[in-house]
């Protein structure tokens, strides 16, 4: 198939919801969300078995987020996403900032490392591999806020307002390496954020908050830079095919209003997540101090009846 969107003319009629959630699948994701899946599955069935408990809500955010990856990926959105700024913006949208969200929340890194096997002594297995890249400076690097939030913004700007979106949109492995990318920098800028699984930074909940609103400003200006514009800004979009019966500008005007509203959403789901495990972090504080505070009690409870015993038997 042709994906500089003047091949697709004949194949595509005007977009509806229906015609985009046609199963059209892509093999490079159908693969990685399946296989992803089953590794999943297979962590989770090895902790029931040995008797270790694994929270039915993780499971289902993680399947979820895959789930989006297939929906986005493995449609009808898909093909008409190579020819319509706007369905591309939805796209871009849920596997940038929403399936991240959700495969965050079911702990896949915790997981593995519960799940996985030790290896022998002297030899290194996938468990102790995966900690020594948890632990290496590579990624501290890349989790780093100066690094993460940076790049959260360079991936809307430097992609769309340069030559190498169109350059990317020419091929279907381009195509295929920019919606990797979109997952792997939502990935990176919530996984610090969210702190569900280990990583190098945990900073305190405050700042994780202050982290998830600092990048999001910028999006919401992208999404308005794209509404204003009176002129298509990315060539890819300029001479959308006739029988979708679109204005090249005001798709345009759509995909800007839906980058501008989605930086909304996720923001919530996030800062939602974030003042939970707040309230049940200062729980299991309270829990701790009251036990403490209990063994402290005890302690001079003791130390006062062993006095009232010497007394007693100074007495006698």
């Amino acid at each position: 198939m042709d994906h500089s969107g003047h091949g697709m003319e004949m194949e595509l009629a005007p977009f509806t919801l229906g015609r985009g959630l046609e199963w059209s699948a892509d093999p490079f994701f159908l693969v990685a969300c399946l296989v992803g899946l089953a590794l999943y599955a297979w962590g989770a069935v090895r902790l029931t078995r040995r008797g270790d408990k694994w929270p039915v809500g993780r499971t289902v955010a993680f399947a979820a987020g895959v789930l989006s990856i297939m929906l986005v990926t493995c449609t009808g959105l898909n093909d008409y996403g190579m020819v319509m700024f706007s369905v591309h913006m939805v796209q871009h949208m849920v596997i940038s900032m929403l399936s991240p969200i959700l495969i965050l929340l079911g702990a896949p890194i915790t997981l593995a490392l519960r799940a996985l096997p030790p290896a022998a002594r002297g030899r290194k297995g996938p468990r102790e591999l995966l900690m020594a890249l948890l632990h290496s400076r590579y990624i501290k690097i890349i989790t780093h806020p100066v690094f993460t939030i940076p790049l959260f913004i360079a991936s809307l700007y430097g992609l769309y307002f340069t030559p190498l979106f169109d350059f990317l949109m020419e091929s279907k492995p381009g195509h295929i390496v920019m919606m990797v990318h979109f997952l792997a920098v939502g990935l990176i800028f919530f996984w610090p954020i969210m702190g569900v699984d280990p990583g190098p930074h945990r900073p305190g909940y405050l700042m994780r908050m202050l982290e998830l609103f600092a990048g999001m400003p910028f999006h919401a200006f992208f999404g308005i830079a794209l509404m204003m514009a009176s002129t298509p800004m990315v060539k890819t979009y300029e001479n959308p095919p006739a029988s979708l019966g679109i204005e090249a500008l005001s798709d345009q005007n759509a995909a800007g209003g839906i980058a501008w509203a989605f930086s909304e959403i996720p923001s919530v789901l996030v800062l939602i997540a974030l003042i939970f495990q707040w309230y049940a972090s200062d729980q299991r504080q309270a829990k701790r101090e009251d036990r403490a505070a209990d063994r402290d009690g005890d302690k001079e409870l003791e130390a006062y009846n062993a006095y009232l015993a010497s007394l007693n038997a100074r007495s006698r």
